[in-house]
């Protein structure tokens, strides 16, 4: 697999991950163990297996202290997600809790 492809598949495996926020949104709005509940929580469920496939495939192409350092996109694609399809605001501190994270991963894998 080329270098670049492995990249973008890793950035399109936390973007998938990060759409389980999506499914878990929807369920928490729904009354507990309806039908519409138990799908997206099924959602949830098949949306993090993808991603635990994807994942799999990922680290079998290139060590996982390299893939580690692209986690933390997946607290910026939840704020993305969030403020474009829920109307949140992205607040200061989100983007500074997003960057110490981010800070956080690169400094911990990279010691």
């Amino acid at each position: 697999m080329k270098s670049f492809a492995k990249y973008i598949l890793l950035i399109t495996a936390f973007f998938i991950y990060s759409c389980s926020g999506i499914f878990s949104k929807y369920a928490s709005m729904q009354e507990f163990l309806s039908l519409p509940y138990i799908a997206f929580i099924c959602g949830v469920v098949f949306v993090l297996g993808v991603y635990a496939i994807i994942w799999q495939q990922i680290i079998k192409r290139m060590p996982v202290s390299d893939a580690y350092l692209f986690k933390g996109s997946g607290a910026v694609f939840g704020l993305l997600i969030a403020h474009f399809m829920f109307g949140e605001a992205i607040s200061l501190n989100n983007v500074i809790g997003s960057a110490v994270i981010i800070a956080g991963i690169t400094l911990n894998t990279r010691a």
